[in-house]
């Protein structure tokens, strides 16, 4: 009889904790059930997005010159149900995608562009391929597709009528070098949103927690007088000679300026034979500084080395701005609700193919790691100031409160840009990483979506960052330059 009773209370105070449970909790019941189905559709919606990613891999189109890969994201999001505006911001290649009505309104980035210059088929061996000028080496094909597809995922959910709000997909080209989302920022396109959300490839699975590298850059343009190089070279005013001046007193620069500056180059015209001195040369420059309000001061600079080359060389010069990005605010509200996400999606496991793939090609990096490394999630961890690349996402994050995630696309040791890179993405290593972004970033947004508590502390937190600083693109006022790739 004791046992009865025993047994009778335990089931008695059971079905009580399960009662309150029920009763106290039903939203997070539904958060949970949302996740679930978002989950479940973006594991239907795998291999054709696998096939999108690998498609736009074969494209590689490089900035501003997206056409073919825009055009296959607008389509997707066009055929979900998507209302969709192309050619916003004075950019034919970027699109916003809507879907929903009122707030919340949460964005996702997608990027699609290619890096020129290097390619390579998805082989652990060196293999460019004849006649393909770009390549994917920093993952945007998996980066455009895994945003679009997490984006349709919470679209499902509004039209079940499981979520309420918007859902934006902007389509920003152009991330490597053209500043494609400046534009997009300056437009205003940004301003009725509550959030943003974005991801990149990457070896690890991690959140993005340190700041971005300020950035400003600019084609330096020199115009001399053309001449035989033996016969008259009196005659001649070399307009490389003006470039290589301007290199070397940038170069003696470095020793002069914040030593966590980082400026690089490329002469991308210095004549077409020798025995012609060339009455036109050109230089590319990056300027790049943790913090804005030195980039512009260094920038400054690297124009005096520009004016003084001309001078001492009797040619003219005068220069573009091809693009300026923003350092990166990291917003720690964002970021621990997207940790936990990511650490219930979990990281990337290799089959022995896969395996043998990666151990194939780990001997051709300066610093392999650990396989290891694409299966785990790293911990949360801030460092103030940037300290790696920079990104246009940094100016999206002067806007609206933003958070994104790396997730192990390429096999751990990869260095971006670079063939290794190019390699990972064009096998199923690199889409099953891109799983773990659409994955983790759709879980992110229905949190946003059903907490207006997280937002309203992301949005203190974005203030605080903000202070009494008035947003202007470091670019200036200048329109998209579309052709900087040519």
């Amino acid at each position: 009889m004791k046992q009865i009773l025993i047994l009778a209370c335990l089931l008695l105070s059971l079905q009580v904790i399960a009662q309150k449970k029920s009763k106290i909790d039903p939203a997070t019941q539904q958060v949970n059930a949302n996740k679930e189905a978002a989950l479940a559709a973006l594991n239907t919606a795998y291999e054709a997005d696998k096939k999108t990613a690998l498609q736009i891999w074969e494209y590689a189109e490089v900035g501003y010159k997206e056409v073919k890969s825009a055009a296959l994201h607008v389509q997707h999001l066009k055929d979900a149900g998507f209302t969709v505006e192309t050619g916003v911001a004075g950019i034919p290649t970027a699109f916003v995608a809507t879907y929903g009505t009122g707030s919340p309104a949460i964005g996702i980035l997608a990027e699609y562009d290619a890096l020129p210059g290097i390619n390579q088929s998805a082989s652990a061996e060196r293999d460019p391929i004849v006649g393909k000028n770009a390549g994917h080496a920093c993952g945007h094909h998996l980066f455009g597709t895994a945003s679009v597809s997490a984006g349709i995922a919470i679209k499902e959910l509004i039209a079940a009528g499981k979520l309420k709000g918007t859902i934006k997909v902007f389509g920003t080209p152009a991330e490597e070098g053209g500043s494609g989302k400046v534009f997009l920022v300056r437009a205003g396109l940004f301003n009725n949103l509550d959030a943003v959300i974005h991801w990149h490839p990457d070896d690890v699975n991690a959140i993005t927690t340190t700041s971005a590298l300020a950035n400003k850059s600019a084609k330096f343009k020199f115009y001399g007088i053309s001449a035989h190089a033996a016969a008259a070279p009196d005659q001649g005013r070399s307009a490389l000679d003006a470039v290589e001046a301007m290199d070397n007193m940038v170069n003696m620069m470095r020793e002069h300026i914040p030593q966590e500056t980082r400026i690089h180059y490329v002469i991308t015209n210095g004549g077409k034979a020798p025995n012609v001195i060339p009455d036109f040369a050109e230089v590319y420059y990056y300027v790049r500084h943790p913090r804005r309000k030195d980039v512009v001061e260094i920038f400054d600079r690297v124009v005096k080395a520009a004016e003084g080359a001309s001078l001492g060389t009797g040619t003219k010069f005068s220069y573009d701005i091809i693009g300026g990005t923003h350092d990166l605010l990291i917003n720690k509200t964002l970021a621990e609700t997207m940790q936990a996400n990511l650490n219930k999606v979990g990281g990337v496991n290799y089959t022995e193919a896969e395996i043998a793939f990666a151990k194939k090609i780990q001997p051709t990096m300066v610093a392999p790691v650990d396989l290891a490394t694409a299966t785990a999630i790293k911990p949360l961890s801030y460092i103030n100031e940037g300290n790696s690349g920079s990104t246009d996402v940094g100016d999206v994050s002067y806007a609206k409160p933003t958070v994104g995630l790396r997730a192990a696309t390429w096999v751990p040791g990869t260095a971006a840009h670079s063939w290794q890179a190019v390699a990972s993405g064009g096998t199923e290593i690199g889409t099953k990483g891109m799983l773990v972004a659409s994955k983790t970033m759709a879980m992110t947004a229905i949190d946003l979506m059903s907490n207006p508590e997280l937002i309203k502390k992301a949005t203190e937190e974005f203030n605080k960052s903000i202070g009494d600083y008035k947003y202007k693109a470091l670019l200036g006022d200048i329109k998209p330059a579309l052709n900087y790739r040519d």
